[in-house]
């Protein structure tokens, strides 16, 4: 798909995922495709109508009609608006009704994580002032049972998975019933966008599985090794960013701290992240900045942690919010190239990304996030200047020897990094 895309700045051109061909030749008729890309044909418009209508599972992905040559997504036919309006608002009730559930299960569980806790530590203080034969006051007893819950890393925890996996889902999906229930509320989503979410998810972007094959193998290797899959402590120690060591003279744990993660959940929510940020930055950006992007921030983040924190530090978050960073400032500088929606997205990420380094700034780098997510901004401010067309960037001979040579340390890396935790 790279090299189809003609050269010029023809001003009545269309970005990539807004041309009637990015999308498959439509068939006979009508019909629908599925997520997986399979065709299912329909033998009136009102079969159509009723798929979609019917639609719970989010399974029509594009269809087609005798009126044009390609598929489109169900959001471009405006035949197709009832329909589409009735499904939605299903999908918001869904969504409500299933983030009300963990609301609430989660709450109850951090509420009485958080009772059992404050009642071990008022029985702690209990027992030290019956040893010290003071008799102290009210107030003290609950100023020191709020400082051991704020100090508890269980809490810390608990209220980090409950602000990630209750409560941001929760605001969002009661934000889009309150959008779709208000008087003239847009109920219809936002065409382009989801043009270019269809066209983004439909894509091959096999540099980004390669980066995410060569973390899982190393994911692998701490479960093997520490007999562990919830947290990981012996690795972290052997590869991590071990800051002492890492000042004495171990300057190679820089290069092998990003392969490592600290356990199942940290190793699980950079792959989802991993997945759309390279994808999304290898389509528009070309595949050899993707490495590029990730090793040059991963320094920067470790390089940062290194110098405001003495926690041991492990993980490709660094790497990750460099493409974060990368892409905000890319696609500003080439705004032709994606709808304006999109970008937003990717401001909510930092957003949300700050708001979750505020919540468990005790157990998240944040040093090494803000350097990584600085370091990938300023790389594309130099890399790729500003541009009105709606073509993307093509490569040339040093982007694809660079990438290569970048993708090759990322390996090597990872390699270093299981043979020193196995060694």
């Amino acid at each position: 798909m790279n090299e189809s895309e003609p050269d010029g700045d023809e001003p009545d051109r269309l970005a990539v995922w807004a041309r009637d061909e990015a999308f498959p030749k439509a068939g006979q008729g009508y019909g629908w495709v599925d997520q997986k890309g399979g065709r299912h044909a329909c033998a009136t418009f009102e079969d159509l109508s009723k798929t979609i209508r019917e639609d719970r599972a989010s399974a029509v992905s594009l269809v087609w009609t005798p009126d044009s040559p390609f598929c489109r997504v169900p959001e471009e036919i405006e035949a197709l608006a009832g329909p589409i309006r009735e499904i939605r608002k299903r999908w918001a009730t869904d969504d409500l009704a299933d983030a009300q559930y963990r609301l609430r299960n989660f709450g109850i569980g951090v509420a009485v994580l958080l009772g059992y806790m404050a009642f071990q530590a008022w029985r702690f203080f209990g027992e030290r002032q019956k040893a010290s034969g003071l008799d102290l006051g009210l107030v003290e007893q609950l100023e020191y049972i709020a400082k051991a819950l704020i100090a508890s890393t269980s809490v810390g925890l608990a209220m980090l998975a409950f602000l990630i996996f209750a409560f941001i889902p929760w605001y969002q999906a009661r934000k889009k019933m309150a959008e779709i229930k208000r008087p003239g509320g847009n109920v219809m989503p936002n065409v382009p966008l989801i043009r270019f979410e269809t066209w983004l998810e439909m894509q091959k972007a096999p540099v980004t599985w390669a980066l995410l094959g060569i973390i899982s193998l190393v994911f692998l290797a701490q479960v093997i090794h520490d007999r562990s899959i919830l947290g990981f402590r012996e690795s972290v120690e052997r590869a991590g960013l071990m800051k002492d060591a890492y000042r004495g003279g171990d300057y190679w744990r820089l290069f092998t701290a990003p392969m490592l993660h600290g356990g199942l959940i940290h190793f699980v929510m950079n792959a989802l992240g991993l997945l759309y940020l390279g994808k999304r930055l290898e389509l528009f950006a070309r595949w050899p900045h993707v490495p590029m992007v990730f090793l040059f921030s991963a320094m920067v983040g470790g390089e940062a942690s290194a110098r405001f924190l003495d926690a041991p530090s492990v993980g490709a978050s660094g790497g990750l919010m460099g493409w974060l960073g990368f892409l905000l400032v890319f696609e500003t500088l080439h705004s032709a190239l994606v709808p304006r929606s999109a970008k937003r997205r990717l401001i909510g990420g930092v957003l949300m990304t700050a708001l979750i380094g505020l919540v468990g700034y005790r157990f998240i780098d944040n040093a090494a996030h803000f350097g990584g997510l600085l370091a990938g901004m300023v790389y594309a401010g130099i890399v790729f200047p500003k541009s009105v067309s709606v073509l993307r960037p093509k490569m040339n001979a040093t982007d694809r020897i660079v990438g290569m040579a970048s993708l090759a340390v990322i390996a090597a890396s990872a390699f270093l990094a299981v043979i020193r935790m196995m060694g």
